[in-house]
């Protein structure tokens, strides 16, 4: 039965599961809203986790036909995908005298504990964009990697941009009516992205789940730029959800910064220099990054998860047991991403934010 956050929180039978949960539902509105297939079961001798899943890349067509003609054979493409799931977690060890030192609020333990969710949060993020299993067979391929060639990987060049990017610089944007013209774009890009009809995210009041979760994810930078040109063209919107937290919006879009990566090496989707022309001409154009659009539900970009085992678990560390120092561990999964339908989630690359 897919799941939520919202839904495995439901079923936790500690406080400590339970609490672990609401941070990440709390701190992260792209993990609150994702689903979880939760049917995996280990293969033969339970030697590995595998999903398989058929991956839709073109849909069939259909047409109107004369009288007396046939009609011209169209057929939808798809692919054979699997992905192996993994566990997603970490482990911290604390003296047992220096354990519940201070408020149990703020104690050694729970600090441990919500710095590892943090981290947990933030891989998972980045693994979303930047997986690559060829570097790391641990993980999953992200959307960096699984949109390239698709039809949905928005490449100014290939759109007629002589210049191999869209520029929407402060320097450059600081009208209405160019804020205007460079929403054109978005525009055009963004109807390219066929939304879900299974859904995701909190569960409604009948314990169904809402169909059509959108969200544009970036960089705080090309965040901040799309707000502020949302705002120029009259397109931003921002309201309170049940956590009293702000969701920001272009359009039914949700706006979401992915911070930076768990190595704080830079931000998860990150800004570049680059060639954007290919042939030297305009030289390297620095603030280059990539604006992801997705589309969040069963048919479309969902998790996959083992059947039978909570979605996230903590493992506090024992001190009835000898020994000064004890681990506590926190895990989600084992885990991965599925993107079922290529026309669910897209990139457009090279826009000059900066």
């Amino acid at each position: 039965m897919p799941v939520t956050l919202a839904q495995a929180q439901l079923n936790t039978a500690a406080d400590i599961d339970y609490a672990v949960i609401d941070n990440l539902r709390r701190n992260s509105w792209l993990l609150n809203n994702f689903v979880w297939d939760d049917t995996v079961t280990p293969g033969t001798g339970g030697g590995s986790l595998t999903y398989g899943y058929t991956r839709l890349l073109a849909p069939s067509k259909a047409s109107f036909r004369r009288f007396n003609e046939e009609y011209v054979p169209s057929q939808a493409s798809r692919e054979r995908k699997t992905v192996e799931l993994h566990p997603l977690g970490g482990s911290f060890t604390v003296d047992r005298k220096l354990a519940r030192l201070g408020p149990a609020a703020t104690n050694e333990i729970m600090f441990q504990m919500s710095q590892k969710l943090t981290s947990v949060r933030t891989r998972f993020q980045q693994e979303l964009i930047l997986g690559d299993t060829a570097v790391d067979d641990a993980g999953f391929d992200g959307l960096d990697k699984a949109l390239v060639g698709q039809s949905t990987e928005y490449l100014p060049l290939t759109e007629g941009v002589a210049t191999g990017y869209l520029d929407w610089s402060p320097a450059t944007i600081d009208t209405e009516a160019k804020a205007m013209t460079a929403f054109e774009v978005f525009d055009d890009f963004l109807s390219r992205i066929v939304g879900s009809q299974t859904g995701s995210g909190d569960t409604n009041a009948d314990g169904s789940v809402p169909a059509g979760v959108k969200a544009i994810l970036g960089n705080t930078k090309s965040i901040s730029r799309l707000k502020s040109l949302a705002r120029r063209a009259n397109q931003f919107t921002s309201e309170r959800d049940s956590f009293g937290e702000e969701i920001e919006r272009y359009g039914k879009w949700v706006l979401i910064d992915l911070g930076d990566r768990d190595d704080v090496a830079g931000p998860i989707v990150p800004i570049r220099s680059a060639d954007t022309d290919g042939v030297g001409g305009g030289g390297t154009i620095t603030g280059l990054t990539d604006i992801y659009a997705v589309s969040l539900g069963l048919d479309a970009f969902h998790g996959a998860a083992m059947a039978g085992t909570p979605l996230l678990e903590t493992f506090l560390p024992d001190f009835t047991q000898p020994g000064a120092v004890k681990s506590g561990e926190v895990e989600m999964g084992p885990v991965a991403a599925v993107l079922r339908n290529t026309k669910s989630c897209g990139v457009i690359r090279n826009v000059k934010v900066r």
